[in-house]
């Protein structure tokens, strides 16, 4: 339930389904109330700080002291400032006059350097395997090196950078209502680019705009023009052919050919001289590390990954001294070209349908609300710090299936002291060429940044409100409030600010194809989620949530576990607080949800061992007040270190360092307990946290009982495809439209491959997915689905 209404919109809102909705929405919100002010004290949380354990050089001298003293630019809002000239004319042309103003680089002389590398040469001369020297003539050779290399790059082209920054400006105009960028992420960004080292961006990936988003942004700060990675998938030949001369760059389709195919050879030596020369020239490269909008799969982007070993490798072999890494995030209200109902197969985009969608959302723009975009740039690190230092941090890694499988079928109650492996992103040509620990180092890395991003990423109102929406929280204004300052709390930015009311009212006009406005009593309002897409949708904007609180989400969920077999999950919230829980007891339930977890959605740090993990969730627990220190009787007081034994062991240790030695510290935990707290808030906020993760565990959930009910063998899309079919059709029995996303149905079934429960073998139509003998049986089944189930919360 909203609160009174008191003032009227000053734009009215067209094409509603009624005359009834459009007067709710034609209404204004709220009461006077207090503004919402994304500050904690004086400043924002600083956000995007690199890992201190991996990079602490970097850490400490590349960080902007004053960076909290700078504000935001909207980098859409060009004026006669922005230009060298005054008058009235220049006020009409400022458009025209900043991006003549823009500097270009001039062209460099790029293909004869690549056709003299080392590596192309000794392929052209047969000194390499596949060469000219292996009955190829080298004449021929160098055509082919020549027709790769055009597959690859293009000469810029200055009058059509110029010319299309132009109409990008007023198109972005038109479109959004700001992008805004934070100027003390930008100094610290120029502050690495006065090393003389090149510059790589690595970029969270929302939408296809981004790609032409962020070079757009970055030119306009001084940066140069951005050499962007673009997927072939994507993209029409025509859209490619122009992207490259705005400095796109494509990998060739055969240097994804296997290792001793001579074309593969030849080509993968071309992308290397290529990259080499490109870092040498030290123009800024724009790689994006999560696969394209709309692609069903991983969430790590193999194309990224390859790209990005083409650096490391260029640093490893010494084409240039270090590289400056900097992780990139942008964050949207709504995401531009996102469906709202469900995803669809990724499609090549064309030149015309690009300039039709463009022509559509001119025409809409008077029509709906316009969003805010904002622009992210972590901290910069060191490439060859990282790489120094990140190898010390590898341990031992056990499949899920081996972690996992007997603690589920009861075989088992200890879990093992390792960490998990799990790799869903496949190796592509140019990443296969490099040795196994390189590639390793390649995952790792990508992993790590891709966290960096997404901590990075400020929470736009869709978010908050979606959550609240989905959640059933009935006090928007108030909610809405609280979840902000939560937010910021933790450490996380917002990408909003202004006064409360109309927050909410921008919000709810922008959700409006997902909710309902109903007049419940005079002056009252009620929002209702529509049933359906519609909540699927919602159940997307909220996951965006997840990054801030899922430390307590997956503490939630394992406290939920842990209580399980002792209290039922409707019983009191004073009956569960009754309940003594141990530090021990809560190590092992927190690893195991962690184990479950994808490790696309978890994205830890390889640096941070599952123990530190483990650690972290527990204090985040006690630190928001959900649990409560329990002295039991004859135990020693957890704030009491007079008596503690100093000559038995030592009492510092590498915080990472986590050996047979560290097994006495959690056999002093065996002493430590904790009750849920009985505050009158601890209900409520207990259920949000269990809810963030709900669509995820009831979709694994469902593809339990799913299992005896599926047609195998069959390949895994069309698995998945039964799958997804069966979530919807439960959805539309229970109403829990949140699990009905065919990402979720793919995460269930590639997670029950790693734990054993499908298994895969090769056969001409492709990879074949089994029911595993071990779960043929309906009671290991049964097993199974209560092991996930006692994760939710209902």
């Amino acid at each position: 339930m909203v609160t009174m209404l008191e003032a009227r919109l000053q734009t009215q809102q067209r094409n509603t389904q009624n005359s009834q909705e459009t007067g709710l929405w034609s209404s204004g919100f709220g009461m006077k109330l207090e503004a919402v002010t994304p500050f904690l004290g004086k400043y924002r949380p600083f956000v995007g700080r690199c890992c201190q354990t991996c990079t602490p050089k970097s850490w400490e001298s590349l960080f902007h002291r004053s960076i909290m003293d700078l504000g935001f630019c909207n980098v859409i809002l060009v004026k006669e400032e922005n230009t060298r000239f005054r008058g009235w004319l220049v006020r009409r042309l400022c458009y025209f006059l900043w991006s003549l103003e823009q500097h270009i680089p001039p062209c460099q002389d790029a293909p004869q350097k690549i056709m003299e590398s080392t590596g192309v040469q000794s392929v052209i001369s047969g000194r390499a395997p596949g060469g000219a020297g292996e009955g190829q003539v080298p004449g021929l050779v160098k055509k082919e090196v020549q027709r790769i290399l055009g597959h690859i790059q293009a000469p810029l082209h200055p009058f059509l950078l110029r010319l299309f920054s132009w109409a990008l400006l007023r198109f972005l105009n038109c479109v959004f209502l700001n992008v805004q960028l934070h100027k003390g992420q930008m100094k610290m960004v120029h502050k690495a680019t006065q090393a003389g080292l090149p510059l790589v961006l690595l970029s969270t990936h929302k939408s296809l705009l981004d790609g032409i988003l962020l070079p757009f942004v970055l030119l306009s700060q001084g940066l140069g023009v951005l050499r962007v990675v673009w997927d072939p998938r994507t993209c029409s030949p025509t859209l490619r052919a122009l992207l490259k001369k705005l400095g796109g760059l494509f990998l060739p389709p055969e240097a994804n050919l296997t290792l001793d195919s001579s074309e593969g050879v030849l080509a993968r030596a071309v992308v290397h001289a290529a990259m080499e020369q490109l870092l040498v020239s030290r123009q800024p490269l724009l790689i994006f590390l999560e696969e394209p909008p709309g692609a069903q799969g991983p969430r790590l982007s193999a194309l990224g990954q390859t790209w990005l070993g083409l650096v490391v490798q260029a640093v490893q072999v010494g084409v240039i001294p270090d590289a400056m890494l900097v992780p990139v995030a942008i964050t949207y209200d709504l995401v531009p070209d996102a469906p709202c109902d469900v995803y669809h197969a990724l499609v090549p985009l064309g030149l015309w349908t690009g300039a039709l969608a463009v022509l559509r959302s001119l025409w809409s723009w008077g029509r709906s609300p316009r969003v805010c975009v904002r622009v992210h740039l972590a901290q910069p690190f060191s490439l060859q710090e990282y790489t120094t230092n990140a190898r010390s941090c590898w341990g031992s890694r056990q499949t899920l299936e081996q972690l996992l499988q007997p603690i589920v079928l009861g075989q088992c109650n200890v879990v093992p002291d390792t960490e998990k492996e799990q790799e869903w992103t496949p190796a592509t040509g140019p990443l296969l060429a490099l040795k196994e620990e390189d590639q390793l180092l390649v995952r790792r890395l990508s992993r790590h940044v891709l966290n960096a991003s997404v901590t990075s990423s400020a929470v736009m109102s869709t978010a908050i409100m979606a959550a609240l929406l989905l959640f059933k929280h009935q006090k928007l204004l108030g909610e809405f409030s609280w979840l902000t300052e939560e937010t910021l709390l933790r450490g996380f930015d917002v990408g909003f600010s202004g006064q409360l009311r109309c927050l909410v009212q921008h919000t709810l006009s922008l959700l409006r194809a997902h909710v309902v406005l109903l007049r419940v009593h005079q002056g009252d309002l009620l929002v209702v989620p529509r049933p359906g897409p519609g909540l699927t949708r919602l159940a997307r904007l909220s996951a965006e949530l997840l990054p801030v609180f899922l430390s307590e989400a997956v503490g939630a969920c394992a406290v939920r576990g842990l209580l399980a077999g002792r209290v039922p999950p409707e019983g009191p919230w004073e009956l569960q607080g009754i309940e003594l829980l141990s530090q021990n007891e809560l190590y092992r339930q927190i690893l195991l949800l962690l184990h479950l977890l994808p490790q696309d959605l978890l994205l830890l740090q390889p640096c941070q061992s599952s123990y530190c993990y483990c650690q972290e969730v527990l204090d985040r627990l006690i630190q928001c007040g959900l649990l409560v220190a329990e002295e039991t009787p004859g135990s020693r007081a957890a704030c009491d270190t007079g008596r503690q034994r100093l000559s038995a062991k030592l009492l510092w240790k590498p915080s990472g360092d986590f050996t047979d030695s560290d097994s006495d510290d959690f056999e002093e935990a065996e002493g430590r307990f904790f009750r849920l707290s009985q505050q009158s808030r601890c209900p409520d906020f207990f259920l949000f946290l269990c809810r963030l993760l709900s669509p995820l565990l009831q979709a694994f959930a469902q593809a339990a009982t799913f299992l005896h009910q599926g047609q195998l063998p069959d390949t895994e899309s069309g698995y998945t495809e039964q799958l997804l079919q069966f979530l919807q059709a439960t959805a539309q029995e229970e109403g829990f439209f949140e699990c009905a996303d065919p990402n979720l149905a793919i995460s269930a079934v590639w997670t029950f491959r790693d734990l054993g429960v499908l298994q895969q073998t090769p056969s001409p139509a492709g990879p074949m997915l089994y029911l595993s003998p071990t779960f043929t049986s309906r009671e290991n089944q049964e097993k199974l689905e209560q092991f996930i189930r006692q994760f939710i919360c209902s």
